[in-house]
């Protein structure tokens, strides 16, 4: 374990390593997860889904069903409750794939089709299994491939903008000393959180209750709430501890099964899914096909930047996987233009993933940027800082910071890359051919607007009510370290409450935001605080209690490019009779403004590289172009990076202070996997002299590469 670089904060909790405040509770087993919390009268539902990829349901055959034991009820489109899904919620457009059980149409293979409702788990799947559904099949297309003719160009939205163009292109071609035009693909990927997905619904007092696990229970409420037709008021979802969620927690079929149900039945009903359910209904990364088109002149400045990402997404509702967005932060040039294109196949909707866009993108543009330096006979590092920007290529727009040669500089250092020959395919150990490459990470540090509430005790304690979401990123501790800085008091002396919809609106969990958020809220809140205990006085008995919302404070910001960056590197050791690939060291240098607890964020960026390292080498979901299903939906045939494939992994930083900006977090979450796929791409081609431009590099590909392919 490696010490930071970065400076903590002189005085005070923030930048001091601080293990988790409910860390006893979950390795004791007394934190309860949503499948695990006690209910009287509790019933479990099980989701029946479809094995044909395109159609409608003839007939659903309920009634042997439910003289089953235990079977209390069959839901699907013809007795289910009606529900509003044209509305615009998170996603920025109509969801259909929460209307559950409204038609007969089947989109894809995994549509939810009926819910099994009975007194048991077990009595539940066993009829569900038994439940006969019958379909009239129509053709399908679920292939994905490059110069798909299905494939267009998708409407601009405020999370996507489609194209991004500046200067002349044709123009800029013309007389550069090196082009590379290469296109790089990545597989269909999926979350795999050690929790499943699971929710319990019940009514009480005229208010609907969801014990859910999710990435912001503000979201799911308003939704649910918009979805049944009822008063966001009477409407109230709790998330207390989550085992992992990286894009997938949102708002899913289970939750939405659990109301119907609840509100049927009139008691409790639990629905959790199964890992292979999870395949289908919580979303994955898409794959996609990726053209880069860079050139340059003789000394490495780039004449053209070019890049168009096509992904895939489904027949019911659009997604698009940003991979074209990462380009237009990192490196200019005097002709700019990166685009998106999708194509709609019968299959399940894509959603984020960690590192949505950034993770896929990165891999295509840095492999390029590689390629170029190799036909340069330039170092890959000096070409990077040969293209840094001093705006945004772009926008246009001043950086809030950028120390992205700062990281290059501290991990070349660090990763000995002065001494490495660059030359592919001349070191060797026995067996292994060794190389080592390097990759730059971004990603973007956005803010949503969140409330917060501080209460000062009769006691002398401090209690922080805020909605965040802890994802297992450590949001309770980072938060108890905030609020002990804002309100000169001890950690020991701060308790936060999190994950209830009652405690007010607060960002999600997700796109590196939460932390940089929810700490702006409680900020505010305990600056009120502490003015009203500065004038002195009794604290009452309920205490001294101040709200905040930075609605205002969050519009007052100024129009900035705002991201964190970093450097990867990695060391690759390669036998090419045998196919494999193994990864010795990884090395990650980041700079991401104040980093609050050194411990759970240093643990976050070594577990997202980790994860690059599985995007790299083993993450591939296969689905069967006949049935339209996945033929490994299950983690035996859907490989994970687990401790073997795990080499010595080191995450730091560098100091990243953002002048002028109120609270200087910009999150850790998401750019710990951005760039070490083809960090170590990169590294394997050094090993080898053999350039992979399709993941996962797996070994049949080092195989048949090996046989005279130059590029695999």
């Amino acid at each position: 374990m490696t010490t930071t670089t970065g400076t903590p904060a002189a005085t005070g909790a923030v930048g001091t390593g601080r293990s988790r405040v409910e860390g006893r509770d979950k390795v004791t087993g007394a934190a309860r997860y949503a499948g695990d919390i006690p209910f009287t009268r509790l019933a479990h539902g099980w989701l029946v889904l479809s094995t044909i990829a395109r159609g409608r349901i003839t007939a659903v055959a309920d009634e042997p069903v439910l003289a089953m034991p235990g079977v209390l009820a069959v839901l699907h489109h013809g007795n289910a409750p009606r529900v509003n899904a044209d509305y615009v919620g998170m996603l920025g457009r109509p969801n259909p794939v929460v209307g559950l059980f409204q038609h007969d149409r089947v989109p894809c293979a995994g549509w939810p089709v009926a819910l099994v409702v009975a007194e048991t788990p077990e009595q539940a799947r066993e009829a569900a299994e038994a439940l006969v559904v019958e379909y009239q099949a129509e053709p399908h297309d679920v292939e994905f491939r490059a110069g798909h003719e299905g494939a267009y160009r998708p409407e601009d939205s405020s999370m996507v903008r489609a194209d991004a163009d500046k200067g002349d292109l044709p123009a800029a071609l013309d007389g550069a000393a090196c082009v590379v035009d290469e296109e790089y693909t990545t597989p269909e990927e999926h979350h795999c959180t050690m929790e499943p997905h699971a929710a319990t619904a019940h009514w009480d007092d005229g208010r609907l209750h969801v014990t859910d696990s999710d990435q912001g229970s503000s979201w799911v409420a308003a939704e649910l709430a918009t979805l049944f037709s009822l008063d966001p008021a009477s409407v109230r979802v709790r998330s207390e501890h989550i085992g992992g969620a990286f894009g997938s927690k949102g708002v899913n079929a289970h939750q939405v099964a659990a109301v119907m149900a609840t509100t049927t039945l009139h008691r409790p009903v639990r629905v959790v899914m199964t890992r292979r359910q999870m395949f289908s209904l919580v979303g994955y990364r898409s794959p996609t096909a990726q053209r880069v088109r860079l050139a340059a002149d003789a000394d490495g400045r780039l004449r053209v930047f070019e890049h168009e990402a096509l992904n895939l997404t489904s027949q019911v509702h659009e997604f698009v996987e940003t991979s074209a967005a990462v380009g237009r932060v990192l490196y200019d040039a005097d002709a700019h233009s990166t685009r998106h294109r999708v194509v709609r196949l019968d299959v399940p909707t894509p959603t984020w993933m960690r590192a949505p866009g950034e993770a896929p993108g990165s891999f295509a543009i840095e492999s390029a940027l590689d390629e170029l330096a190799e036909r340069l006979g330039m170092d890959p590092i000096a070409l990077r800082a040969r293209n840094e920007p001093a705006t945004g290529p772009i926008s246009g727009l001043p950086f809030s910071s950028r120390n992205l040669l700062a990281c290059f500089e501290e991990g070349a250092r660090r990763f000995g890359w002065a001494d490495r020959d660059p030359r592919p395919g001349l070191r060797r150990e026995g067996r292994w051919l060794i190389g080592t490459g390097t990759a730059a990470a971004s990603y973007h540090s956005g803010v949503g607007r969140s409330t917060a509430a501080v209460t000062a005790e009769a006691d002398g304690t401090f209690t922080v009510r805020v909605n965040a979401s802890d994802i297992g990123t450590g949001a309770r501790t980072a938060l108890t370290l905030v609020a002990a800085d804002a309100l000169g008091a001890a950690p020991e002396h701060i308790r936060v409450r999190i994950g209830d919809s009652d405690l007010g609106h607060a960002m999600i969990a997700g796109g590196s935001t939460g932390t940089r958020s929810w700490s702006w809220a409680v900020r505010l809140a305990a600056a009120d605080v502490r003015e009203r205990l500065a004038l002195g006085g009794a604290i009452p008995p309920e205490g001294i209690t101040a709200r905040s919302d930075t609605a205002d404070a969050i519009a007052a910001l100024p129009p900035q490019e705002r991201h964190s960056f970093g450097a990867q590197f990695a060391e690759a050791a390669v036998d090419t009779r045998t196919g494999e690939v193994r990864v010795r060291r990884l090395l990650g240098i980041f700079a991401a403004g104040t980093i609050v607890n050194p411990l759970t964020a240093r643990s976050q960026l070594t577990g997202g590289m980790t994860w690059g390292l599985s995007m790299a080498l083993h993450e591939e979901a296969v689905r069967d172009t006949a049935s339209g299903t996945h033929v490994n939906a299950d983690l035996a045939g859907y490989h994970v990076a687990a401790h073997a494939d795990v080499p010595h992994v080191e995450a730091d930083w560098v100091d990243d202070p953002v002048p002028g900006d109120p609270v200087g977090i910009k999150g850790v979450g998401e750019i710990g996997i951005v760039g070490v796929a083809a960090a170590i791409a990169n590294a394997v081609w050094h090993a080898t002299g053999v350039r992979h431009r399709h993941l996962p590099i797996s070994p049949d590909r080092v195989l048949r590469a090996a046989e005279g392919s130059t590029g695999a």
